[in-house]
This record gives structure tokens, C-alpha cells and sequence, in this order.
């Protein structure tokens, strides 16, 4: 693990979300709140007061949280229905966020082309096409995916991304604000209680961006990135947003990206308290440590939790995430099992994929 201490934290931030997008979420079909889990045996090994794990194994279906920022942006971008049918939506992904925008689609009865990096898992690309979207396989990184995607936008294909760039940075920020959904579950199942360091995986950043919105004012946060992708933590070094070039080949797949969302960017810069880079083996361990507390989760949500271990016993780490025995973490896991094979491979065993 790599860790760094955010020297341009703004200690004046204050809370910046609504629950706007949760009382949308709450009108459609198949929603329920994602379970917060309590692990006292987790916060007994990591010597805090608590830890509660917001386990995104299933939203709507599907086996990752991606689907609240995407129906949420579809909404603003689209309006209310009936829609076109001649429209269609286009996204660049590692997985999840392009299986929710084909689902979104699909729903909507619209088309959908979905951009997806070489080396994309099997699994990952047959669940996308098994919404009625298109795939096309690009020949390089998830970056290069998404300036792909940037180059299909037309009237009749309105690209759907949760990362921006100079612009495009409408529907990313629909995308964040989706995501308030979450940290608002959170505060009505914790009845209210305080959240003393949150810990959030961080791919282009949109989640991020959400957590700080909705936390950055009262909590500690931590952020985790693959070390082959830690484009926020070479951004925050930098003092600037800065590429890390492929090829981005981490098991932690929904956390390849190569650089950061242009309007998620601020509010990583001035809401994070630490940053850290870990390698697939922590991602395996948390694997099987969240196995043995009986949660099935992906390589993103054990990167998370193995993470947060190692974070919590480094001794300067620890410090600067003012962690003590009364603490209050807060996890957010933001997938279950999106490649079986894999995850047998790692835990043992099977699970279903959602």
C-alpha cells in the first residue's frame, strides 16, 4: 500500500446534495435501500468503535450501485417518458456503469452501444449484451474508451458518462448527484449517528465527488485507487488533474481509469483527507476476509476493506485519519459478484453473479 495526505483539504466545506434523486429512486419499480452491514468483528481487528459496511451487492438487479447515478442522469437528460424510440444511449465502461446505462436503455426502449477496454472480462461483457445493448470492444484502455464514446455523440446518440470532460459535464454531474442516494440511506439507517471516517473506492471519481458532497463536511475521508490507476493521488501530488497512462490491469476493474473526472476533480481535491494505492493482493484478502463475515463481494469492495485494514494499521496512516477506539467507519462497498470465475478463483468456492 501507498498512502498520501492531502495537503489541500478545505476544512470549510459544507454539505452540498439533496434527497432529490433518493425520492426518484424511491418512485420506481424494484427499489429497496442496499443493507448496511455492522461488523463488530471487523472494528475489533481494526482496533475502532464501529464499522458498518453499505454492501451495494444489488440495485435494481443488477450487482453494483452504478444504476442510481445512471437512471438518475437519464432522467435529467432525457426527461419524462415516452421517448423516442430512434434515440440511443452510449457509455464507455469497465462494467458496471455500462450495464446499468444499457439497462437503463433498455427500459426506456431505447438502443444502447456500450464501449468496453481489451481485456474486459468475459462475464462482464456478456452481462452487458444480455441487456440488448451493443458492445464494442476497444483496443486500449477504458481512457481510450471513453474518448470514443465522446466521438459517437450525435442528436440521435446522446452519450451517457460518469466521467467529464471539457464540454461534457452536464450528465456526469446528474451522475454524482445520483449517487446521494447512498449516503442518504446511510443517514436514515443509522437513525442519524455520526460517521467518523468514511472510506470510498475511487475510479474517474463520481462516487467520490458524491461522498464529499454528502460527508465532506464532518467526516474523515479515505480513498482507494489500484496502484497501476492511482490517478487521484497522482492528482493530488500533482496539485493538478494528471493522466496516468495504461495499460490499467487491476483485478479492482471498475477502478481502471487513467484520469480523473474533470467536475468530480474539485471535490476530490478539497474533500479528501488521504489517498491510497493498493495492489491486487490486498483486493484478494479483502476478498476473503468479507467471504468469511459471509458478504459474496467483488474485487472493487475487497480492494475497499483491505484497504482500510492495511490504512488503519500504519501508524502514520492512522494519524492522519485521526482514527482512534471510538471511531466510527463507514465502508462503502459498491459491488457483489460481477466475474464468478474470478471471484472463485480467489475465494474459493462459488457465487452467482446478479
Amino acid at each position: 500500500m501507498r498512502w498520501l495526505a492531502n495537503p489541500h483539504r478545505d476544512p470549510a466545506l459544507r454539505p452540498g446534495d439533496d434527497d432529490a434523486p433518493l425520492r426518484f429512486h424511491r418512485s420506481l419499480d424494484g427499489y429497496a435501500p442496499s443493507p448496511l452491514v455492522d461488523a463488530p468483528q471487523l472494528a475489533g481487528e481494526w482496533g475502532v468503535g464501529r464499522v458498518l459496511l453499505k454492501f451495494e451487492r444489488e440495485r435494481f438487479g443488477l450487482p453494483a450501485f452504478k444504476f442510481l447515478g445512471a437512471s438518475w442522469a437519464a432522467r435529467r437528460l432525457l426527461g419524462e417518458p415516452p421517448y423516442d424510440p430512434d434515440l440511443e444511449l452510449v457509455a464507455a465502461t469497465d462494467g458496471n456503469h455500462g450495464r446499468a446505462v444499457a439497462r437503463v436503455a433498455r427500459l426506456a426502449g431505447l438502443g444502447a452501444t456500450i464501449l468496453v477496454p481489451a481485456g474486459t472480462a468475459a462475464a462482464r461483457i456478456d452481462a452487458i449484451a444480455g441487456e440488448g445493448a451493443r458492445v464494442e470492444v476497444v483496443d486500449g484502455t477504458y481512457d481510450d474508451a471513453v474518448r470514443r464514446s465522446a466521438t459517437l455523440a450525435s442528436p440521435r446518440r446522446l452519450v451517457l458518462s460518469d466521467t467529464s470532460w471539457p464540454g461534457y459535464e452536464d450528465v456526469p454531474r446528474w451522475v454524482i448527484e445520483g449517487y446521494a442516494t447512498i449516503f442518504r440511506e446511510v443517514d436514515e439507517q443509522t437513525g442519524g449517528a455520526r460517521v467518523d471516517l468514511a472510506v470510498i473506492p475511487i475510479g474517474v471519481g463520481a462516487l467520490a465527488a458524491a461522498a464529499v458532497r454528502h460527508l465532506g463536511a464532518g467526516a474523515t475521508l479515505a480513498g482507494v485507487e489500484p496502484e497501476s490507476a492511482a490517478c487521484v493521488l497522482e492528482s493530488i501530488a500533482a496539485g493538478k488533474i494528471v493522466e496516468v497512462p495504461g495499460p490499467h490491469t487491476s483485478i479492482m476493474a471498475g477502478l481502471n481509469a487513467g484520469l480523473p473526472s474533470l467536475v468530480a476533480w474539485p471535490a476530490m481535491r478539497d474533500g479528501f483527507d488521504v489517498l491510497c494505492a493498493v495492489t491486487d493482493d490486498v483486493a484478494e484478502a479483502g476478498m476473503r476476509r468479507l467471504a468469511a463475515l459471509g458478504l459474496e463481494a467483488g474485487e472493487v469492495s475487497g480492494g475497499t476493506a483491505g484497504a482500510t485494514g492495511a490504512l488503519l494499521a500504519d501508524p502514520g496512516a492512522r494519524a492522519a485519519l485521526r482514527a482512534g477506539p471510538e471511531t466510527s467507519v463507514l465502508l462503502v462497498l459498491t459491488e457483489g459478484v460481477t466475474d464468478p470465475a474470478n471471484y472463485a478463483r480467489i475465494v474459493g468456492g462459488g457465487a452467482e453473479s446478479g
